[in-house]
């Protein structure tokens, strides 16, 4: 009996160890095209991301547009879930893959029939916007 709870709670530390070393979103994105830069960040219960930077404004993205994502672990790289864009009053599924430095955003409308990935890589912001490290092709 003693051995049981023993290896249950060997069982259970490990769990907990892998939960906690599993990779997670959050920090400050650039997006592929260079045109954005996102806080993933908590909120409340969900997971949001919002825009710190925007480069073009002319497609309609702005400072402070944000997504709201219901997001659950499916591997220690991947989340999914669905991704509401309260601006457009839009709501897409979303897939999360977690890369050691990078992201890959998979969203989807119509029932996943018309899908779009987004690469993103690790930003950095100053305090003053317009000094902002964005790598190599600044």
């Amino acid at each position: 009996m003693i051995r049981r709870i023993i290896a249950a709670t060997i069982i259970a530390a490990m769990c907990a160890y892998a939960v906690a070393n599993a990779a997670n979103p959050y920090g400050l994105w650039k997006r592929g095209d260079g045109n954005a830069v996102v806080r993933i960040a908590p909120c409340g219960d969900k997971v949001c991301a919002t825009n710190v930077w925007i480069k073009d404004t002319s497609e309609g993205e702005e400072v402070g547009d944000r997504l709201i994502m219901t997001l659950e672990r499916k591997s220690d790289t991947k989340l999914a879930g669905a991704a509401y864009d309260p601006k457009r009053g839009k709501t897409y599924s979303i897939t999360v893959i977690i890369g050691e430095d990078s992201l890959i955003t998979r969203g989807c409308i119509l029932w996943g029939l018309l899908c779009t990935n987004v690469e993103w890589t690790p930003a950095q912001l100053s305090l003053f916007p317009h000094e902002m490290s964005l790598g190599e092709d600044q």
